[in-house]
């Protein structure tokens, strides 16, 4: 028996519309920005894995339906979840200059907005 049916790619496209809510020039611009790099796990070659998902996110809203392969839809998954718990780690106060909206604007979600 297969396991559970992974979900549809329009729901998949939909789920990662709502989890990212940065244009691909709000964040491609972010991503330029000392802030951006100054968050996250360092992954090979120094980047941090939120940064390299970021340049990722910026191709991905960029990419038509018809484009998207499954990888695509992979990572689109994994962005929402990402952001989706981040948001329940949200710090108290003020969080504009905070490591936690960094992290999370990198993954193209800005808490802000």
């Amino acid at each position: 028996m297969a396991a559970q049916k992974e979900a549809e790619p329009d729901e998949v496209r939909k789920e990662f519309g709502d989890a990212v809510n940065m244009t691909a020039s709000q964040l491609d611009s972010w991503l330029e920005t000392d802030e951006s790099k100054s968050v996250g796990q360092s992954g090979d070659g120094g980047e941090s894995v939120g940064h390299a998902s970021g340049r990722r996110i910026v191709k991905l809203l960029h990419t038509k339906k018809a484009d998207l392969t499954d990888a695509d839809l992979a990572h689109m998954r994994k962005v929402v979840g990402y952001v989706n718990r981040h948001l329940k780690q949200r710090p108290k106060g003020d969080v504009t200059d905070t490591k936690w909206r960094y992290s999370l604007m990198n993954w193209g979600h800005d808490p802000k907005k």
